[in-house]
């Protein structure tokens, strides 16, 4: 097989999946008029969300490398929950929360600490070996590792980037809240890259039924220990600067709100939240 055709043979159409996003989809169209930039927002959280479960990225993890797993799970944690928190409009999170589980579910586990505890130690969790591994080779297992992904990382952005001012987090709080995670990130980058070959054995010996596995030892020249090395260094990389990013995120709009007259700022949230 060349590059060309796993990049166009090997999508996986996984129906509860395509059907899963296209009712998240349709379900925000029609709560939500008019339609404005957060909704090109949200429908791009919703495709990322899509491409991450059925594009060759999936294909690639779910068998033969481990550093496309990981991009997997960074788009699950980094990318998409955001994208999805910050598309609905504040007035529809004001009308969520009047239902009571919901209610209880954001003043519960989306309260930190909590919600630093959950979002990072299910990411710690679920890269130890055994866990990895059986998520690898048991497919019950790996659409709960990744719902719980999704999941724990919605209730970590939210008191961060939540559109709801009166209950988003200070600065000061914000920077608390997100610079160690994103130590603990690149900590647990740090590890997988320089651990010796062989964290993961699932991916040693893949079973090649697509026959994939000489394009990729040879013209990518990706080798087992290689792969454990890339997948760690993707984590490194890219989970720290995307939290430290969204400190500044944070910090931008602690400056924009501080420049805001006391009564305009007090009129733009009650028409936020209307």
């Amino acid at each position: 097989m060349t590059t060309t055709q796993v990049l166009t043979e090997t999508w996986d159409w996984e129906p509860t999946v395509l059907f899963g996003c296209a009712a998240i989809l349709v379900a925000y169209l029609l709560h939500v008029r008019p339609l404005t930039g957060r909704a090109w927002l949200f429908g791009g959280g919703v495709l990322v969300l899509a491409l991450a479960l059925v594009s060759p990225l999936d294909t690639l993890g779910d068998t033969y490398l481990f550093s496309a797993h990981m991009a997997q799970h960074l788009l699950l944690i980094l990318v998409v929950p955001p994208m999805l928190l910050l598309g609905i409009l504040p007035r529809t999170w004001a009308r969520i929360l009047r239902w009571a589980p919901a209610r209880w579910a954001e003043r519960t586990l989306g309260r930190p600490p909590l919600s630093w505890i959950l979002g990072i130690g299910t990411l710690w969790l679920w890269h130890a070996p055994f866990l990895y591994d059986a998520a690898v080779a048991h497919e019950g297992i790996h659409v709960g590792q990744h719902l719980s992904f999704l999941v724990t990382a919605t209730l970590f952005w939210w008191p961060v980037i939540t559109p709801l001012k009166q209950r988003r987090l200070s600065l000061p709080a914000s920077m608390a809240y997100l610079i160690p995670a994103a130590f603990a990130g690149s900590i647990l980058g740090v590890i997988i890259t320089f651990a010796a070959p062989g964290l993961y054995p699932a991916y040693q010996h893949p079973i090649d039924t697509l026959r994939i596995l000489p394009l990729i030892r040879g013209q990518w020249g990706i080798s087992y220990a290689l792969d454990q090395q890339l997948g760690g260094m993707l984590m490194w990389a890219t989970g720290g600067p995307v939290y430290l990013l969204t400190c500044l995120w944070a910090l931008a709009h602690w400056y924009q709100e501080a420049d805001e007259p006391g009564p305009l700022r007090a009129a733009s949230e009650m028409t936020t939240v209307r």
